[in-house]
This record gives structure tokens, sequence and C-alpha cells, in this order.
């Protein structure tokens, strides 16, 4: 078995996938929406994406193995004249814990780099997130600042730690 780990666009086959993880209640604390996406908005999501980060100022790609979707990641928030943007990435949970994440942190950051020609990379990560302030130290991203009140949970709000990585 091949465990080759690539990350590729998105097709509109990835809809279900999509669908499933933008309705996730349990990430929606994690990140910077806390809606449910219906399948329409997410196919037309996926339709006008033109994968230019100049024109969409972000880029969401899929990670694979053995052609199955096992996460996703993305750059957001992506500001040109700064030469940054920020990193989301979710894994799958029969996918967790096999070291698929740090796998798809390094490969982004390659991508970052040699293709973006980005500066640096950022990520707000919840100061209790234990797992995912290892990830990214262990990718190389540093402890920068701590952000108050940061993200709210639905019951209350969380600090958060601005990681950077310097490309």
């Amino acid at each position: 078995m091949n465990n080759e780990l690539y990350l590729r666009a998105m097709e509109p086959e990835d809809l279900d996938v999509l669908y499933q993880v933008e309705n996730d209640r349990e990430l929606w604390n994690v990140g910077v929406t806390n809606v449910p996406y219906s399948r329409q908005a997410l196919q037309h999501f996926i339709a006008n994406t033109t994968y230019d980060i100049y024109t969409d100022k972000q880029v969401r790609m899929m990670a694979c193995v053995n052609q199955q979707v096992i996460g996703i990641c993305d750059l957001v928030d992506f500001n040109p004249s700064h030469s940054r943007a920020e990193v989301g990435i979710m894994v799958m949970e029969p996918y967790r814990h096999q070291g698929y994440a740090t796998r798809i942190l390094q490969q982004l950051a390659v991508y970052a780099h040699d293709v973006l020609h980005l500066h640096q990379l950022y990520a707000y990560v919840d100061v209790e997130n234990v797992v995912s302030r290892k990830l990214f130290k262990k990718v190389g991203f540093e402890d920068n600042v701590v952000v108050k009140d940061w993200v709210y949970d639905g019951c209350r709000y969380h600090d958060c730690l601005l990681m950077q990585f310097f490309l």
C-alpha cells in the first residue's frame, strides 16, 4: 500500500466531503465560521474558485492518500502586499494521529514558499489546543502573541496564540 500524501485542487466530486466538514459543529470553534453551509453554496464555491490566490485571496486544497481525501488545507486572508497568508488544516477523524497533519502542513509550506513565494504563514491556535500547538511547532511555527478572547465556542471566549512561520 502506497501512503504517498499529495495536495490537489478541489474537484466537484469533493462536494460531499466539504459538506461534511463545513457542517461539523465540532470544528466551528477552531475556524472563523459558525453557520452551516448548504450543498448549493458549497457547489457554487467549488465551481467559482479560480485557483488563483491573487483573485480569490485564498486557495483550498484536498489532502489525499491513495486517491482518498484524508483532509483539507487552505491558505486564506492572502495579503500580496505583505507576502503572507493564514493557514487552515483539518484531517478527517479516521486519519488523525498518524502523522498526516505534519506532512500536509510541510507540503503546504513548501507550496507557499516555492510556488507562491510567500514570506510567512500564520495561524491562530487556541491556547488550550495542545495537539494543534504541537503540530505547528513541529513544522517550525513560533509562538508569538497571545490574542485575548479571540474565538467564541458558543459558551465562552478562548485566547489564541498567533503562531508564525517564516519561509
